[in-house]
């Protein structure tokens, strides 16, 4: 409905702004400022109203023109706001001018497939919105560079490294000049093959960085405790980009389950295939130090740690090459692995990445466990959506996951959303929130706020020790199928062991 001129609000009551936990959005709570006897429950449903579509309105740049009752403009009772009110973000008091103005600035590094897909289109539209300041890019090559550049026209970055006149330069290390140049308040997100995620990592962290990173954090669980270490030396935030634990269907899992709607884990299985295209096009330079399990098996594997909680006590895994050594990579076409768990249930988990490349999406994916009071099974590919056209023939369309749609207030751009930008923005808000709350502080304070930020956060995020759950599971998985199929077990650090 039309917002009128003036609202017919008591005259004893105003808004003010009150940011929400991640500071995003805000919403906004009705106060007494002449009467502190009358309490907002009390105020009349069209003050609520006008309240509830005020905080609609305000990301968009609206409502400075909206008037209370007694004359006092919104856009007044902003600014009061600004100078006058604090709030709490994670547990810590923070300014909300703070909240208002600070941006982040990113550096990715890695300018792959997820970088170009998902990552990029991310970063630019939480910039557009003004919660993200500079981005800077940083690739082995520069004509990774050039062809971002062609497939984001318009979008402002730096890039490492660039080539005038479209030469083509190659510098592994470029993401070190790129930490350098890195202004701060700033944050690394590491997208580069896994193999090469931890010198990435603990280069971002020795230069006074927090870090997104791709999954999995890596895939040793010896350079896993180096992150560990090195974060907690420096109370460094290092969040793993397990972005299925935003998919609501894995949520709703977790939901019922930790309520005990499933009773006790019996025994799931999980499945996750890609398109042969992965290996053979997008992946080809490093498949063979890699492979279907560690790439995209771990998801499931986090998947099954986050909604129970429980720690792997032993596996047996498999391999197969047959398709790709036929074609001259050497690396493993599928891999299973049956994962026992400390209450003795099991979950088996199928990867592949081989699947015929006329399959009906990138991913077959999915999952279902039984429990002693129930039962939960879920196409994570087909979710009940599909187009049959001209131009892409038969398509499962998923979405969820990450998918542009037409932006409310201009039909002419894309809004994307889903859980693969959900995952990534959870991480640069946790890091710009540290960074409000550690404002103004000396260096002894701030590391002792960040610890105690970093603890609330531990059972809350994929932070290294969680993270390491997965990189444990899928070093296990490699050296059981290395190793003819042995059972291999962890110690009291999760470090892998035959058996």
């Amino acid at each position: 409905m039309p917002l009128p001129e003036r609202a017919t609000v008591s005259p004893w009551a105003q808004a003010w702004i009150a940011w929400d936990g991640v500071g995003r959005w805000p919403s906004l709570a009705v106060a007494t400022c002449c009467r502190p006897a009358v309490r907002p429950s009390r105020l009349g449903a069209w003050a609520h109203e006008l309240v509830r579509l005020w905080a609609i309105r305000l990301p968009r740049g609206e409502g400075g023109s909206l008037l209370c009752a007694n004359g006092a403009s919104l856009a007044r009772v902003r600014e009061v706001h600004r100078r006058r009110c604090r709030h709490t973000i994670a547990g810590q008091e923070v300014s909300s001018m703070s909240q208002c103005d600070t941006k982040l600035n990113v550096l990715l590094i890695g300018g792959g497939m997820i970088s170009e897909e998902v990552l990029l289109p991310t970063l630019f539209q939480e910039q557009a919105a003004g919660r993200i300041g500079k981005v800077s890019v940083a690739t082995r090559r520069s004509s990774t560079i050039q062809h971002l550049r062609q497939i984001f026209p318009g979008r402002e970055f730096t890039g490492y490294p660039e080539a005038a006149g479209g030469s083509e330069v190659a510098d592994p290390n470029a993401f070190q000049k790129a930490l350098a140049d890195l202004e701060r308040p700033g944050a690394v997100v590491v997208a580069t093959p896994d193999h090469l995620h931890t010198p990435m990592i603990l280069a971002a962290l020795e230069a006074g960085f927090d870090v997104v990173t791709e999954k999995p954090l890596c895939i040793k669980t010896a350079d896993a405790w180096k992150i560990i270490e090195s974060a907690d030396e420096k109370a460094a935030y290092v969040y793993t980009d397990y972005h299925k634990r935003h998919d609501r269907a894995i949520r709703a899992l977790r939901y019922r389950y930790r309520r005990g709607w499933l009773g006790e884990m019996l025994h799931g299985h999980a499945w996750i295939e890609e398109k042969r295209e992965i290996p053979l096009e997008k992946f080809v330079l490093w498949a063979g130090k890699s492979s279907p399990f560690e790439y995209i098996g771990v998801h499931y594997v986090d998947a099954y740690y986050f909604v129970t909680g429980l720690k792997p006590r032993r596996l047996v895994a498999f391999a197969q090459k047959k398709l790709l050594v036929s074609k001259g990579i050497d690396a493993y076409d599928t891999a299973q692995a049956t994962i026992e768990w400390e209450d003795n249930s099991v979950l088996f988990v199928q990867t592949s990445w081989v699947n015929s490349n006329r399959n009906s999406t990138l991913t077959n994916q999915g999952m279902m466990v039984l429990g002693t009071e129930g039962e939960y099974w879920a196409d994570h590919k087909a979710r009940g959506l599909h187009f049959v056209t001209e131009r892409g023939g038969y398509e499962d369309y998923n979405p969820n996951f990450f998918k542009a749609y037409d932006d409310w207030d201009d039909p002419d751009k894309d809004q994307w959303t889903g859980y693969g930008y959900d995952s990534l923005v959870m991480g640069l808000n946790d890091i710009r929130t540290i960074y409000l709350a550690t404002q103004g502080l000396d260096a002894a304070a701030a590391k002792e706020k960040r610890r105690q930020m970093l603890a609330n956060w531990a059972d809350k995020r994929p932070l290294p020790r969680q993270a390491l759950i997965g990189t444990a599971v899928i070093e296990a998985a490699r050296i059981s199928f290395e190793n003819n199929s042995a059972y291999v077990g962890f110690d009291d650090n999760m470090r892998p062991k035959l058996l």
